[in-house]
């Protein structure tokens, strides 16, 4: 089986599968995009969330709570009011934990150049700790992920360990942090579009393609950037500067089998 057929059946086998998350359907923040990478042949999705905040009873590091789907005290993908994490504080019985979790976004990819396309677009619309990994068999996937992430402890034990007042401080970060992250969706969502059009375009124009063919190289970073600056503000790229680190491409070998 050739590389483009073993990647069509991947993407058949993926999508036609159950949602198996704890909402159970994408989110409505990302379905548009979403529904753009899958009708692409080059893309389709393995994962996403578009960015919540929730009140967990646990430790701050007790995974298999969160993996189990126990101790989710509160749970929202919209902005977070102070009375309704009170009223879930009054269940815990451990150390609650309030979180906001930034958009993620898996995309598994048929070649790695279009992984860099995607890996371009995510950097310049504020996902700055994205990356790609390259698994044995051929595998390519791109992980969007920032690192705008809030993560502080209310209560240990059951008892509440901060005032009222530094329960709405934090929410009022937390929203700040959520209307950020819906912004570099829709930033992200228009550049993937433009920078498809694009690639498009060249390959419609060998000529250009041939010319154009290491705009994704490190000798070439320059003019990538300035090819996205209609999608990005000065004021959105300093904004990104502050609040981001810039992380660069990941590559990870799968062990034998994956």
């Amino acid at each position: 089986m050739d590389r483009s057929a073993e990647f069509r059946k991947w993407k058949a086998q993926c999508l036609s599968k159950a949602d198996l998350s704890r909402k159970g359907s994408v989110d409505e923040d990302v379905v548009e995009l979403v529904q753009f990478l899958n009708t692409r042949d080059q893309f389709f999705t393995t994962s996403s969330c578009a960015g919540r905040i929730l009140l967990l009873d646990g430790g701050i590091n007790d995974f298999e709570v969160q993996k189990q789907n126990r101790g989710w005290l509160l749970v929202t993908h919209k902005p977070c009011e102070k009375d309704d994490v009170m009223v879930a504080l009054k269940k815990a019985n451990g150390d609650a934990t309030l979180k906001f979790e930034p958009f993620v976004l898996h995309v598994q990819c048929q070649q790695l150049q279009d992984a860099q396309i995607l890996h371009s677009v995510a950097i310049d619309s504020g996902f700055r700790n994205s990356g790609i990994t390259v698994g044995k068999r051929g595998k390519t996937i791109l992980a969007v992920r920032s690192t705008h992430g809030l993560e502080v402890p209310l209560s240990h034990k059951g008892k509440l360990m901060v005032t009222e007042e530094y329960i709405d401080f934090l929410l009022n970060v937390a929203n700040q942090k959520m209307e950020e992250n819906k912004k570099r969706i829709e930033r992200f969502y228009n550049c993937l579009q433009h920078a498809l059009e694009r690639e498009t375009m060249t390959n419609l124009h060998p000529k250009i393609k041939e010319k154009n063919n290491s705009s994704y190289t490190h000798k070439k970073q320059k003019k990538t950037e300035k090819a996205h600056a209609q999608c990005i503000t000065k004021e959105n790229d300093k904004e990104l500067e502050n609040n981001d680190d810039d992380l660069g491409i990941n590559i990870t070998i799968f062990p034998e089998g994956y």
